[in-house]
């Protein structure tokens, strides 16, 4: 009696997990651009698109939260979470899902590019939350490797959109590169910040740059854009969402002026009549980690926890797949080479709260 009871057990169970896996219902929830915006969210979207080709008969659903504030982004997530088996939230304004994903102990959540967070504002951990964030820092240096040897104008920038520690990470480590490239490669770089742009980091300090203020704002995108290459700059690192559209066309409008792109492959973004003006990406692979997370989901192997995912498991990088750059073969093979140190722990770029700044980071005398 107990072994048909057991064996009648393991059977109800293996249907469950089968026909969960076969009908996995996902959602993204996005904030404040939809899933097309070119970059940071299509590049979360694409990983679940990944997902479903493996998985035919599950679903997903898009919604988008306009405003960008952290309260209504929770609570999007608290208005659809029960509906679904696993939901993607994706940026820093959905750190306090903590409580929210507490109360629905058997939905799994992905929370991209945060921890969650209590209501004092600490970190903590959720046996249903995979919080997955990335060392931008470390895309970010090896798209300043790529602006200070390709420049010929000698004078590069980075443009963010607001000063979240995921955006100064991104400033840092584009600088750390750059100065990585005049020491060990003479690129003689200019890194040009205008004053009248600078941004304000979540604790009040000013830390340089150039901020458009917002991830969605092209109008001023493209005014940050334009003072910048007046002042010279041919080729602009834009990690500013929606916003840095505006600094593409400024880039379009102008001759001799390059884009790198970030989180993403924004090569098509580029596209300019017969020309196109990105250098290059950075990358998150976050695509391939939410798949990832997705098919642990349905297969039953899903483990919560916080993860900082960067070069030492290829969750940070640059394009240079043939076709979608437009870096020499010399360059390359120098970012390549800073890389390979960055993935063995010899360089670590500067970063938000790192303690280090761009010009005295780990690493940046490593050869």
């Amino acid at each position: 009696m107990k072994k048909s009871f057991a064996l009648a057990l393991v059977l109800v169970l293996s249907l469950a997990v089968c026909s969960f896996a076969d009908g996995l219902k996902v959602a993204i929830i996005t904030s404040p651009n939809d899933v097309h915006d070119g970059g940071f969210n299509e590049t979360n979207y694409n990983g679940i698109l990944d997902f479903l080709k493996e998985y035919p008969d599950a679903t997903v659903t898009t919604i988008q939260e306009r405003t960008g504030d952290p309260s209504e982004g929770v609570k999007a997530v608290e208005n659809i979470a029960a509906d679904y088996d696993a939901v993607v939230c994706v940026g820093f304004q959905f750190s306090g899902i903590s409580e929210l994903a507490e109360d629905n102990p058997e939905v799994k959540f992905l929370l991209v590019d945060t921890w969650p967070a209590d209501d004092s504002g600490n970190d903590v951990e959720a046996t249903n939350i995979n919080a997955m964030k990335y060392k931008e820092q470390e895309g970010g240096f090896l798209a300043g490797i790529a602006a200070a040897l390709s420049s010929k104008t000698h004078k590069v920038a980075v443009v963010n959109g607001i000063a979240f520690p995921t955006n100064v990470n991104y400033q840092y480590g584009f600088m750390s590169g750059v100065n990585y490239a005049n020491r060990h490669y003479n690129a003689g770089a200019q890194i040009i910040e205008l004053p009248s742009y600078s941004g304000t980091d979540v604790t009040g300090q000013n830390v340089g740059g150039n901020y458009i203020g917002s991830f969605v704002d092209q109008a001023n995108g493209k005014v940050v854009g334009q003072a910048l290459i007046r002042e010279g700059c041919d080729v602009i690192f834009v990690a500013a969402g929606g916003a840095g559209m505006g600094v593409f066309t400024a880039a379009k409008e102008a001759e001799g002026v390059f884009i790198i792109g970030c989180d993403a492959d924004q090569f098509n973004d580029g596209a300019n009549g017969p020309a196109n003006v990105i250098l290059t990406s950075a990358l998150k692979v976050m695509d391939k980690n939410n798949a990832r997370v997705l098919r642990d989901i349905a297969e039953g192997r899903f483990k919560g926890g916080n993860y900082l995912l960067g070069a030492d498991t290829d969750s940070t990088g640059y394009v240079k797949t043939p076709g979608r750059h437009q870096l020499s073969d010399e360059t390359i093979a120098r970012i390549d080479a800073a890389f390979a140190l960055m993935k063995a722990g010899k360089i670590i770029p500067a970063a938000f709260g790192s303690g280090t700044m761009p010009d005295n980071f780990t690493g940046l005398d490593a050869e």
